[in-house]
């Protein structure tokens, strides 16, 4: 394998740590280290690595056979609970992951509007193939992008005017999440939707990750409701995943008993035990009440490290909604990715680093996710281990910006 992996973001200097055993919110290495799980997946580890009525359902479903070929239950019940869950969405398809749920939204809004640019914003990710960080990667899907800022209301609507005879679709995170969890502006929300009504341009919420951030998704939570969701990770109940859905005359172009309907196929799309998986964690695990506390859980850990940042007069910051929080190393207001693109690369890798050896598992970049086995002593450890931290190295973290 290239690099000794298959897949770039688990790799960094000097070298990832294997992981061989999952339970809770614990990990153990091959060289047999513990550590306190707060990666959590990048959010598709919601549900820890042995949550037993989501193991349950597998086992079941496995022993009623695989690759069956044809539709099931279990992917009727998914449906009708994600239909329930989340307010923007009217009818819903699945296939196998985030990247390619964006990617149907993209196409499917192409096919829909007979248009075919895509309009995204500067750091955003949406998939392997859809990557804007730092002008975009050279692997992208061929599409024509029109390239915007986040959190940036003018200067949208000006973009979004000047090319609207050739939009297809706006896409966007109401929350990024690989950008450094930086929560979209209401105003920037509000110009997006009215602006995409007016010229007809289909509006597609990115919720691969900030769908556990409330009951019904992050556009619930806001009332925001857009044209297409799309969404990925923790849905499977940790099982390769993704989905989209949206207004009923979008969606139900894929209809296949429609003469004028679009393609929508792949094998895997209603996999038994995907399907099953992500039933059991709707309706028995990730409950609106525990999606609540999960992420009043996560606000007052983002509120306790802001607070040590402040007490060590350190230049920091941590941001976020919920459940998902990022680590800054800067002091500078941050509202698109360009604000923290300077920030000390050092001090990231130096607080990743740190925390593994303090038995904390975090993502490079300063992402951290919140899963529902995680317990307030948890977030206990990691605040003590986090003013360590702060406390051994005040004077590397404190030269100016």
């Amino acid at each position: 394998m290239p690099g000794g992996n298959t897949r770039t973001i688990l790799h960094y200097d000097p070298f990832p740590v294997v992981i061989v055993r999952g339970e809770g919110v614990r990990l153990t290495d091959l060289d047999g280290h513990l550590y306190t799980d707060y990666l959590g997946e990048y959010t598709a580890g919601l549900y820890g690595h042995s949550e037993p009525a989501i193991a349950a359902a597998i086992q079941e479903a496995l022993s009623g056979g695989l690759v069956l070929g044809g539709p099931n239950a279990y992917e009727a019940r998914l449906a009708e609970l994600m239909c329930e869950r989340f307010p923007a969405v009217e009818l819903v398809r699945f296939c196998n992951s985030g990247t390619e749920a964006n990617l149907m939204c993209l196409s499917l809004a192409r096919a829909a509007t007979g248009r075919d640019a895509i309009m995204v914003f500067n750091g955003a990710y949406h998939g392997g193939f859809l990557a804007f960080a730092n002008g975009g990667s050279r692997v992208n899907a061929p599409f024509e992008y029109v390239v915007g800022e986040y959190n940036d209301p003018e200067g949208t609507q000006q973009l979004i005017s000047q090319n609207a005879g050739k939009l297809a679709a706006v896409i966007v995170e109401p929350m990024m999440g690989a950008g450094g969890c930086i929560p979209a502006d209401r105003e920037f929300l509000d110009v997006l939707r009215r602006e995409t009504e007016r010229h007809g341009i289909v509006l597609i919420f990115d919720e691969v990750m900030t769908s556990r951030l409330a009951p019904g998704g992050l556009h619930g939570a806001l009332g925001f409701t857009p044209d297409l969701v799309s969404f990925g990770k923790y849905l499977g109940g940790g099982v390769t995943f993704g989905a989209f859905g949206g207004r009923r005359e979008l969606m139900g172009l894929l209809d296949p008993t429609r003469k004028d309907g679009f393609m929508h196929s792949g094998t895997y799309n209603n996999n038994v035990l995907t399907m099953a998986a992500g039933v059991a964690g709707l309706e028995k695990v990730f409950t609106p009440a525990r999606a609540e506390e999960l992420n009043a859980s996560g606000d007052g850990l983002r509120q306790r490290l802001n607070a040590l940042i402040d007490k060590h007069n350190v230049p920091m910051q941590v941001l976020g909604r919920g459940s998902m929080l990022c680590v800054h190393p800067t002091r500078k207001p941050i509202r698109r990715p360009s604000d923290h693109a300077s920030a000390p690369a050092d001090a990231r890798r130096l607080l990743h680093l740190e925390l593994n050896l303090r038995g904390f598992y975090t993502a490079p970049r300063g992402f951290m996710s919140l899963s529902l086995p995680h317990t307030e002593s948890d977030h206990d450890r990691l605040v003590a281990a986090f003013e360590g931290f702060l406390e051994d190295y005040a004077g590397v973290l404190a030269q100016p910006d």
